[in-house]
């Protein structure tokens, strides 16, 4: 009678992987504002938000800048390199303290390869990334400037996600609000002292540490 093997990849901990330093991974602990990489440098690793949230920017050839991108614990980014991708196609940089896993490329190749549990997850989170952009290009063709600003605050704040919502959310300036709604400065302040008339935000000191979105905002985007 065969003796039955063990099946070492059963006793891979994700979680754990994930959270702590070893062959091929750095834990690393940013500042607010710090650049973790710029468009145009080598595309060599993938980066995993284990606390914070990190803000994604490209910049024209005629020094146009757009926020393509809010995305915060439990995200991956840089995952361009794992199709070929040999330069950066956009910065990133932190919008609050963070701590993020960097992974090697060629680290993650093999971990495709032998974990089938970190294979799904990322699988997952390419699917969800790909929808979340359908979602963005509707919200943008279809939907006024102020339901897309009021949809941002709640995504920002984890509305909607599986994971807890967060309604205090870090410090964000209106001109990173208007690039990413696509819109004037004036126009996303015009709308926030609306949402905060309504008592559907607080801000300006009224909130210790950042901005506190009540889920009572997702009546602007369910109104017609």
């Amino acid at each position: 009678m065969t003796a039955r093997k063990k099946n070492h990849k059963a006793d891979f901990d994700l979680q754990s992987f994930l959270a702590a330093a070893g062959t091929g991974r750095t834990l690393l602990d940013h500042p607010k504002g710090h650049q973790v990489f710029l468009q145009g440098d080598p595309a060599d690793a993938i980066f995993y938000i284990q606390k914070g949230k990190i803000k994604l920017t490209v910049v024209s050839k005629q020094g146009k800048e757009a926020v393509v991108a809010i995305l915060g614990v439990g995200d991956f980014f840089g995952e361009g390199c794992l199709a070929g991708q040999p330069f950066r196609m956009a910065s990133a940089a932190s919008m609050s303290e963070c701590s993020i896993m960097r992974l090697e490329k060629a680290s993650v190749i093999r971990l495709l390869h032998d974990q089938p549990a970190f294979s799904d997850l990322l699988l997952r989170h390419l699917l969800s990334r790909n929808i979340r952009i359908e979602e963005d290009l509707v919200d943008q063709l279809f939907n006024s400037s102020e339901k897309r600003l009021a949809r941002v605050l709640l995504l920002l704040a984890n509305f909607g996600k599986d994971s807890k919502p967060e309604p205090v959310i870090p410090k964000i300036s209106q001109e990173t609000l208007a690039e990413i709604v696509g819109t004037t400065r004036s126009r996303v302040s015009f709308f926030m002292n609306r949402f905060r008339k309504l008592g559907f935000i607080q801000y300006n000191g009224q909130v210790t540490g950042g901005l506190e979105v009540h889920s009572s905002l997702l009546n602007v985007i369910l109104h017609d």
